[in-house]
């Protein structure tokens, strides 16, 4: 029985699968990884590969694999946005002694992924109706910002990668203004990246604080403080997400809100470049936690907020993918291909 190994490579975590090449979907055995725990990707899929043959009682030397890399790949050489790993495919074919290795940009197997999704995997923000091979689009937070978008092409959808997350963070309120000026005193250029990641909830708490919005929890302003003096330990992100769903600090809460109109905005736009009549999917770590806020907060109503092309936005089918999987699942779907 051949053997597909899938990866998923990002900024915080990386994400290993391995699947039966006939059933790619299903996956035999998977494990997680903190990535910048490790000098490359080599270690981390040795590891893996030994602990499931100790799991599968069995050599699980795989025929194919496909890693999903969070950041470009050019001539099938990748640099990690978030990480310092230089990735190559005939390399990694000699280091892993695997036959056949490919790179693709992590949206890229995320569009490959959603292709594969079933209801059950899916949040639904509108309704709308999607059209039969029309252009689909994937975007999504986490470690930074994520693009893709399919095409209907001979064979079915193409996929294509994105870096629109790196474009001009672009403000829309006097408040939105004061951020930008905040965070290009600290960094110089700022992307939409910057703001609408993980690291940008991080940065608009950081901005409310040193701004004198409010006053923060006392725990969770030291909690912040010790992340910026190097407790790396602590998920600045993740402890003001929790404060503010349970509204006990009024500047998590302030962040929240801004951080999920900004979201919206950002969607919208994405949505007004490539018009995604067959299905525009909201990826990403971030989107499956904040699904309450994602409902009732501004999300919509800024991604709708587009002037006279509100009606047009209107009529698209917007849903939030809820299967942490779907990088790995897309790797999987490419890696049965080669």
């Amino acid at each position: 029985m051949g053997l597909l190994l899938a990866g998923d490579i990002g900024g915080t975590k990386t994400s290993l699968s391995l699947a039966d090449a006939r059933d790619p979907e299903h996956s035999l055995w998977h494990c997680r990884y903190p990535s910048q725990n490790y000098p490359s990707l080599t270690p981390i899929v040795q590891e893996f590969l030994a602990q499931a043959q100790r799991e599968l009682g069995r050599d699980p030397q795989p025929v194919a694999a496909c890693f999903a890399v969070a950041g470009p790949v050019v001539e099938q050489r990748a640099k990690v946005t978030n990480l310092p790993w230089d990735l190559q495919a005939s390399q990694l074919e000699v280091d892993l002694g695997i036959p056949h290795v490919a790179l693709i940009n992590d949206f890229s197997a995320v569009g490959y992924g959603v292709l594969t999704l079933k209801d059950k995997d899916l949040d639904t923000l509108q309704a709308g109706k999607r059209q039969p091979q029309a252009p689909i689009g994937v975007i999504g937070a986490g470690t930074g910002l994520g693009q893709a978008y399919l095409t209907w092409g001979e064979g079915g959808y193409q996929v294509h990668p994105s870096e629109g997350g790196h474009v001009d963070f672009a403000p829309r309120t006097p408040l939105e203004w004061e951020l930008l000026r905040y965070l290009q005193q600290r960094y110089g250029r700022i992307s939409t990246e910057r703001v609408v990641s993980g690291q940008g909830i991080v940065a608009i708490y950081q901005f409310l604080r040193d701004s004198g919005w409010g006053q923060g929890e006392a725990q969770l302003l030291a909690q912040i403080q010790a992340w910026e003096k190097g407790a790396e330990h602590i998920d600045p992100a993740a402890q003001i997400a929790n404060a503010a769903m349970e509204a006990r600090d009024p500047l998590a809460v302030e962040c929240l809100r801004l951080f999920i109109s900004l979201y919206g905005a950002t969607v919208g736009n994405f949505a007004l470049q490539l018009l995604p009549r067959g299905g525009l999917f909201i990826a990403g770590g971030i989107a499956p936690k904040l699904l309450r806020l994602l409902h009732q907060g501004e999300f919509l109503p800024s991604f709708l907020d587009k002037g006279r092309m509100r009606p047009l936005l209107e009529q698209l089918s917007v849903q939030v993918v809820v299967n942490a999987q779907v990088g790995l699942m897309g790797a999987a779907a490419y890696a049965s291909t080669l």
